[in-house]
């Protein structure tokens, strides 16, 4: 047992010295495995820097060589830029010596002209003393001589060339003219056509108002349904707005809500009842407004209809005066020219009492109310003496008989009349006779009238003081001193009249 022991120590002993003994061996083998791959490294490592090292410094020296070069080529480059610059600066101080020698020369040169232009001053100021001497008048009076003389001589050419330009600024401002009146119509038209259309209403209180307009507004309804008239029911206090463009409607509008306020009871059926009977009563109106127009015109076989339809001018307004008066005015006119003149005075007084027909019907039919008026008595089987002439009323187309340019003058007559278009007579007087003053105080004139109610004024001129460049001269004269003394309603055409009349007598 004990031997057995003994034993197992040796062996173990034994094992433990050979395993010891191999560790050893091993741990050697790898130091020395170790300490080669190191020193193969670090060889590896010197060999490589070396390579490094030869290529930086390869790499240096390309470098140095480099900069060497650009630094060459930068350095010839500035002394081509400093030798350019030394020649720009002889070039620049070789100008100013230039030019300095210039300047010295110029001003020699002005110092000549100023003494040759002192001495030619000087001669021309001695020759014109001595042609004024010669001559015996100033260079002044000289002067206008010459002009006097051009003038003269070019006169017929310079007259001519002023009424090619004056016509030609005629027909321009004629064009610019027509936009003008464009514009100023569209600028205005509302404004016209609310103060042409619409009729106020005065009310007893503003409480009769929601009387008017009714329960959910049914009285107004009915109102407007029957008549077509527009009711314009605003804040104005103590009024209505009955507007539209009957005339005739809008008076049976008037008459009808007056009697209906008048009477207080408003509803749709007696507001029908109420505009039924004053249609009837405004269509006896309208016929013996024209049956007594007729009747105190004289005027006789016009047809029944017709007569009708003259009394509807009672309703219509034009240049401030009643149609249908101004219609019987002209016809008064026209009978007493016709009468002096040897024309039909049935053809004049019926064509001057229906000249204005057409405006009666105008605001339905479109066209001029001559041409619309032409239509309507050519319809009622009228002569064609009357209608050409209430056809040519304004010139479209023009007066061919004597009895239709009586009914021109006589409807000219009428609106040109004081008091035609709510003109004052004593200013109306006065003011023609300041523009009459005005005109014959310009030197040559001998005397001057004014017509068409102050829109025109023809001058007549001494024909022996004034020639025809000196008459276009004054015309525009006169028409300046208008536009600048006179405060003229609308334009004045200013005629200037020079007549020359020559006598002989056959033996």
């Amino acid at each position: 047992m004990l031997i057995n022991l003994i034993l197992a120590l040796i062996g173990l002993g034994a094992g433990g010295a050979g395993g010891y003994y191999y560790r050893k061996q091993q741990i050697e083998g790898k130091n020395k495995d170790l300490v080669q791959k190191a020193e193969q490294i670090l060889d590896d490592a010197k060999s490589k820097s070396k390579e490094i090292l030869y290529e930086a410094r390869n790499e240096a020296f390309k470098l140095q060589d480099d900069l060497k070069k650009e630094e060459q080529k930068k350095q010839k480059h500035l002394d081509e830029i400093e030798e350019r610059l030394l020649e720009k600066e002889k070039s620049i101080t070789k100008k100013d010596q230039d030019l300095e020698k210039t300047r010295e020369e110029l001003d020699s040169k002005v110092a000549s002209v100023r003494k040759t232009k002192e001495e030619v001053e000087g001669m021309y100021k001695k020759q014109a003393e001595e042609l004024e001497r010669v001559a015996a008048m100033s260079k002044d009076e000289a002067k206008e001589l010459l002009l006097s003389k051009v003038e003269e001589e070019a006169r017929d050419d310079i007259v001519s060339q002023v009424k090619k330009y004056e016509k030609e600024l005629k027909e321009k401002a004629k064009e610019k003219a027509k936009w003008m009146l464009a514009d100023a119509m569209a600028r205005c038209a509302s404004e016209t056509t609310a103060e042409s259309t619409a009729t106020i209403v005065n009310l007893p209180s503003d409480d009769m108002k929601g009387r008017i307009i009714g329960r959910e507004g049914r009285n107004i309804n009915a109102f407007e349904q029957v008549t077509g008239i527009d009711v314009i029911v605003d804040d104005t206090p103590g009024s209505i707005v009955i507007s539209g463009f009957d005339l005739v409607r809008r008076y049976i509008a008037k008459v009808s809500l007056e009697r209906l306020i008048e009477d207080g009871r408003i509803h749709p059926a007696r507001i029908e009842e109420t505009v039924e009977k004053v249609k009837e009563e405004v269509n006896v109106l309208i016929k013996e407004l024209g049956e007594k127009a007729v009747l105190d015109t004289g005027v006789t076989g016009l047809p029944p209809n017709l007569i009708k339809l003259l009394g509807r001018l009672k309703f219509r307004v034009t240049s401030g005066q009643n149609a249908l008066k101004q219609s019987m005015e002209v016809c008064y006119l026209a009978a007493n020219l016709a009468s002096e003149l040897g024309a039909d005075v049935t053809v004049c007084k019926r064509a001057a009492l229906l000249h204005d027909i057409g405006k009666a019907v105008d605001h339905e039919i479109p066209g001029h109310h001559a041409k619309i008026g032409a239509d309507i008595a050519r319809k009622f089987g009228l002569s064609e003496e009357v209608v050409h002439a209430i056809e040519s009323t304004h010139n479209d187309p023009e007066p061919e008989s004597l009895e239709a340019q009586v009914v021109q003058v006589a409807s000219m007559i009428s609106c040109s009349r004081p008091g035609a278009t709510n003109d004052n007579l004593d200013s109306y007087i006065r003011r023609l006779m300041e523009l009459e003053n005005l005109c014959n105080g310009f030197e040559g004139v001998k005397k001057s009238f004014v017509v068409q109610a102050g829109s025109e004024v023809r001058v007549f001129v001494d024909p022996d003081k004034v020639d025809d460049l000196t008459a276009i001269k004054l015309s525009h004269r006169i028409a300046k001193k208008i536009e600048g003394d006179l405060n003229h309603p609308g334009a004045v055409k200013v005629h200037v009249i020079r007549e020359v009349r020559e006598e002989a007598i056959a033996q």
